[in-house]
């Protein structure tokens, strides 16, 4: 099965069942279970140490379960090894920018892409036919991906140069050149200000729409998650403990308690 596989009628996208996550004895995630349908945009909240990243964590292979399953597609990722994943169809952005801070913004959407490539070292060597259309289709995609991302004034310009707020958009669009079905978002507001984090919400949605992607959002920026999540979960000390339309997640009281510690 690849990423293109289909997901049955009535199937989701991502199904989470009873994940749970130790290390060395302290309890990371604790049963965690939800589905994510094909097209929605699922926020994740929780308060600091509820297991937010951990869940991402597995979803990319980075982190093994000790129990639980992960399904993406109808196939369990669990089995999967870490590299087969942005094959699969799953991109990720990180909390800690990992850019190739000497590259031009080009360069690094540009390596978003490796993943959909299929040339050898021969073929790249001997600059064989198809390895040029590939080249030739990447290049195209990565300009798209540019443009959609607001990034063409600083496409030929070297990351590490850039503001902040910009560097998470060139991490986006890198996550983007996979071409994924799903994409994970860890933390994209984290060390912006309100206006910027107002204009990354509109441009999530933009991308969601243009590019036809489920979006899985772990986000500290309350106001974020709920402006354009279609539904929220709450995690805390590891554990599910509500999920529903941001409008229903607001008034929970088991969500209110996590964040602010009192019954509402």
């Amino acid at each position: 099965m690849t990423a293109q596989s289909t997901v049955r009628r009535g199937e989701p996208l991502l199904a989470i069942r009873g994940l749970s996550v130790r290390f060395r004895g302290i309890v990371a995630l604790d049963g965690v279970s939800f589905d994510v349908d094909a097209g929605e945009l699922c926020g994740v909240i929780g308060p600091n140490g509820a297991g937010k990243t951990t869940l991402f964590n597995c979803l990319g292979r980075l982190y093994d379960a000790h129990a639980g399953t992960i399904a993406f597609a109808g196939r369990s990722l669990l089995e999967l090894p870490r590299h087969a994943i942005a094959p699969l169809g799953i991109g990720r952005t990180f909390q800690n920018l990992a850019l190739f801070h000497s590259m031009s913004v080009t360069q690094n959407v540009l390596a978003g892409a490796h993943c959909r490539t299929r040339a050898g070292f021969v073929a790249d060597a001997l600059r064989l036919p198809y390895v040029r259309r590939e080249e030739e289709r990447a290049r195209r995609r990565a300009a798209e991906l540019i443009e959609l991302c607001d990034l063409g004034a600083v496409a030929a310009t070297a990351v590490g140069s850039l503001p902040y707020a910009i560097k998470k958009r060139v991490e986006l669009a890198r996550a983007l050149a996979c071409e994924p079905r799903l994409l994970l978002l860890d933390e994209p507001a984290g060390g912006l200000n309100h206006d910027e984090v107002e204009r990354l919400g509109d441009l999530i949605r933009r991308v969601r729409a243009k590019l036809d992607l489920t979006i899985l959002l772990v986000e500290h920026h309350l106001n974020l998650v709920m402006r354009i999540s279609d539904r929220v979960v709450a995690l805390d000390f590891g554990r599910t403990i509500a999920m529903g339309t941001p409008e229903e997640m607001q008034r929970n009281p088991e969500v209110i308690r996590a964040y602010l510690g009192v019954a509402p």
